[in-house]
Parts: C-alpha cells; sequence; structure tokens
C-alpha cells in the first residue's frame, strides 16, 4: 500500500479501567496458532502472489514489493491492464484498526493545583479508516488515491496521485504528480508501529524549541505526504534507486494556504548482495524548504456575541484570521541523512543519521517584516539525530519490532537556551503476529509499548516531558 497510516488516525483515550485483565486476555488471544498466512489485497487479489512476494511483515515491503511498487505496480504480464481483469475485481482495500490503549503523559496544564498535572487514560477505541485504490490504468500509467478519514468520520485525501512510467521504455524515467509519500528508504506509511507515540519517526517531524516549553510554529514533516512533481528513476534490477522532487510548500495541504513557493527533495540509494546474508542497501536524502514567517494580509470578522445591559447596544467579537496564499517573509530550513538498510538473514536493522538546520527567523518565531531584525542572541537552530530500527522475522506470522531514536541539538535558537533544550529520546518495542493473510484480507495481532522523553517541553513549567502509549489491537484490512 502507498499510504498506510493517515494523519489523524489515532487519538488519547478517555476511558478509565484496569488494564492487566484487558493485558491478559489479549495475551491469551494473540498466542492462539492458526491457519498459515497466504497473501494481501487488493493486488494479491490481482496476480494471485503470495504475500510473502511484496512484504517481509504487512506492511512493510520487501525487496520484490519495493522492484513492484518502482515499476507502477506492474509486473510486465497481461494482469497489469485493467481490461484484462474480470469484471467482478476491484482494487480497493479498507484497513482500520480497533485496539485498546492506555495514554500517558508526565505534564498537561490544567486550571487547577499548580497549573500542570500528570494525566493518564485507558479504554477501547479505533483508528480512522483508511480507504486504498491503486493499479494500473493503462500500460506504464499508474495511480493511487487514498481517501482517510479521522475516527470520527471525517475525511481528507492522504494520497492523490497519477504516474506516467517507463517512458522511452526506459526504468529511468518515471513521472509522478499530485499529493504522494516521498521517496523515503525507511517509509513511515507502511510502519509496522501503531501507537502514539511509536506510529510515527521523530526524526521525520523533529522541529526544536524556540524557547523553553515553546515550539517553533511553521508545520513540516519528512514523512508527511508533500504535493508535487516527482521523477524517479532505477536500474532494472531495482539496485540503484535515485529520485528528485519539486514540491509546494504547504506539507501537503492543498489550495496553497502558505504562500506560492517550492521545496526540493532528493534521495539515491544503491543496494548489494552480501553471501547467503540477503540484499544490503546504503542511500541519502536532502530536503531543502522554505516557510513564511508572517502573513502580507489580513482580514477582520465580527461577530455578535451579546448585548450591553445598561445601554442595550451590541457587544460584538472581533477576529483576525491570516490571508491564505499570502504567507511571506520565506526562510530556508533543510533536513540531511544518510541510511543503512541491513540484513543477517531473519534480522534486519535500519540505522539513519539525520541533520537539521532551520534560519534563525523561524528558529526564534521572528516575523521577517521588511526592516525587521533578529532578537538579541539569536541563531540558527541546528541538530543532529539517529535512528535505530531493528526487525527479527521470528517465523513466517511473527515479527517483534525495536526503536530507539534520539536528537542532539547543537546550536539553539538563543545562545541563552540551556544547551539540551529539546533534546529527544524514544524508545519503542512490541510484536505482530499474523494468523492469516488471504488474498482477500489481511489480519494481525498487535501489541506496542512506546516512551517518550524530551528536555523542557513541558507547557506549564517548562521542565522535561514524558509521554508513553501502551497498545493492543486487531490491525485487518480487507
Amino acid at each position: 500500500m502507498e499510504s498506510l497510516r493517515s494523519k489523524g488516525s489515532r487519538s488519547a483515550l478517555v476511558h478509565r479501567g484496569k488494564p492487566w485483565l484487558y493485558c491478559v486476555i489479549f495475551l491469551a488471544i494473540f498466542l492462539i496458532n492458526c491457519s498459515p498466512a497466504n497473501a494481501i489485497p487488493a493486488f494479491a487479489r490481482k496476480y494471485g502472489l503470495p504475500c510473502s512476494s511484496c512484504h517481509e511483515g504487512w506492511p512493510k515491503l520487501s525487496y520484490f514489493g519495493q522492484q513492484f511498487k518502482d515499476n507502477g505496480y506492474q509486473l510486465g504480464n497481461d494482469r497489469d491492464a485493467p481490461i484484462f481483469q474480470q469484471a467482478a475485481y476491484w482494487p480497493v482495500t479498507f484497513r482500520i484498526t480497533p485496539f485498546w490503549s492506555r495514554e500517558s503523559s508526565s505534564q498537561v496544564a490544567v486550571d487547577q493545583g499548580n497549573g500542570q498535572a500528570k494525566v493518564t487514560t485507558d479504554g477501547f477505541n479505533w483508528t480512522g479508516l483508511d480507504f486504498h485504490t491503486g493499479g494500473t490504468l493503462a500500460k506504464n500509467i499508474s495511480f493511487y488515491v487514498l481517501p482517510s478519514s479521522d475516527e470520527f468520520g471525517s475525511f481528507h485525501f492522504e494520497s492523490v496521485w497519477a504516474r506516467i512510467d517507463n517512458v522511452a521504455n526506459s526504468p529511468w524515467l518515471n513521472f509522478k504528480m499530485g499529493k504522494f509519500e516521498l521517496d523515503n528508504l525507511l517509509s513511515e506509511k507502511r510502519i509496522l508501529t501503531l501507537s502514539s507515540v511509536g506510529g510515527q519517526y521523530w526524526n521525520y517531524h523533529f522541529q526544536p524549541l524556540s524557547s523553553p516549553g515553546t515550539p517553533e510554529t511553521y508545520t513540516f514533516g519528512i514523512g508527511d505526504n508533500q504535493v508535487g512533481f516527482e521523477w524517479m528513476g532505477h536500474s532494472a534490477d531495482d539496485r540503484t534507486r535515485v529520485s528528485a522532487s519539486i514540491l509546494t510548500s504547504s506539507d501537503g495541504n492543498p489550495d496553497v494556504p502558505y504562500s506560492s513557493s517550492y521545496d526540493m527533495f532528493f534521495a539515491a540509494s544503491r543496494a548489494f548482495q552480501v553471501g547467503n546474508l540477503g540484499v544490503q542497501r546504503i542511500g541519502g536524502f536532502a530536503y531543502i524548504g522554505q516557510a513564511p514567517t508572517y502573513y502580507q494580509y489580513t482580514s477582520t470578522s465580527t461577530t455578535e456575541v451579546g448585548v450591553d445591559s445598561v445601554t442595550g447596544a451590541a457587544v460584538n467579537s472581533s477576529t483576525i484570521t491570516p490571508v491564505a496564499g499570502t504567507g511571506t517573509g520565506n526562510k530556508w530550513f533543510e533536513r540531511y541523512g544518510i541510511i543503512g538498510e541491513m540484513y543477517i538473514k531473519k534480522y534486519n536493522l535500519t540505522a539513519i543519521y539525520f541533520r537539521g538546520h532551520d534560519s534563525p527567523w523561524l528558529g526564534t518565531n521572528t516575523p521577517a517584516v521588511p526592516g525587521a531584525v533578529l532578537p538579541a542572541g539569536a541563531q540558527a537552530p541546528t541538530w543532529n539525530g539517529a535512528l535505530f530500527e531493528s526487525n527479527y522475522d521470528w517465523g513466517p506470522r511473527l515479527v517483534l519490532i525495536n526503536r530507539y531514536e534520539l536528537v542532539r541539538m547543537s546550536q539553539q535558537a538563543f545562545t541563552s537556551n540551556p544547551g539540551n533544550l529539546g533534546n529527544l529520546d524514544t524508545l519503542t518495542f512490541g510484536a505482530r503476529y499474523y494468523p492469516f493473510i488471504s488474498s482477500r484480507a489481511g489480519f494481525a495481532y498487535h501489541a506496542e509499548y512506546g516512551i517518550i522523553w524530551q528536555k523542557g517541553a513541558s507547557p506549564v513549567t517548562n521542565g522535561n516531558l514524558t509521554t508513553s502509549s501502551l497498545l493492543f489491537g486487531f490491525d485487518f484490512d480487507f
């Protein structure tokens, strides 16, 4: 699937209870031995391939699955074109996850006491619904559309793209336009973890704190689907891959809500066989973007909120909102990284080094209006990050997952900030068990725990913030 977990598909729970009872019940179900794994919907229904052809553990792609995706969801046979499919074939997959979770945050802003409190909740819930449809419209013309809802049924488009593949019969000429996932070698949209802590790669979304308890105000995530145009090329065996994209500076939002400016993303990787250990891959990426620091125009709306009890005159409230598309005072930010994906039989380790750099205007939340100067002590925030993710395929149906991420600031937005302000550590571990994955449906028992620590991020006292999530769920598609 192009994008399996969408923005806003998970939420904190509000029910309290005794989690040990639910854990015992779930673990008992988790250990039941069921029928063998087989395949994945909608592409499995089309080609009749076993799921192990494209997935190491659904939804993570295998080497062959990456080749299939890079070739525009084509195998090069008569089944590629829709005209050769049975009329009953419908290239659609739904995915949703009912789950139980326990969410905890060490410091939440409240009106009582000293203005903050530890809040812990637990209970049953469900994610939003992902509605995938993709494949080929004709030979060498592929598409993907993903309407996705939150848990309240409010839909947005997570992916909408079309691609022309193998132009001039060359695998080096493939062109995509629309809203799509960046060509990240480690895909956040195929992530094996689901909790509010582990359901994203924190280095992909990290932005430094402007000051204790105060984040930067612009929005960006290298793991977010972006809107733009991509060229992607690969060798015939898919060992060498390169891509370049030009993107609207909107973090994937439609209708150019910020300004008429563009970002650039580049990625390249090379795979090679190491004896009988498997195919290893190394690569690198760079994102060079810009974000507005203020809006050129604003609009004031007035709403009547009551009547003066003495004069009888209307009492109005005014709201000032920025005019969409007039963001200006753009300043640059940069993200770079190198990645290695290593296999030792059933053990897989992915390691990434990140380097980030923001303009001091963005880092200090300072509008770059004509004639403006930076505040005293302002400087460009710079940081280094690392990710280590290991997966062990215990058997054909059980995957054990472990991930550790860290971020270390090397230069703060203000010289007066503590040197470790914003430093982040996060640990996630869990397991996925697949009792079956047929050509009609996929199902996984999912168990996971994640915890994150960040220096100076609490909203009230600007102290250290700890957030954790424990999750058990049934992850299925059909």
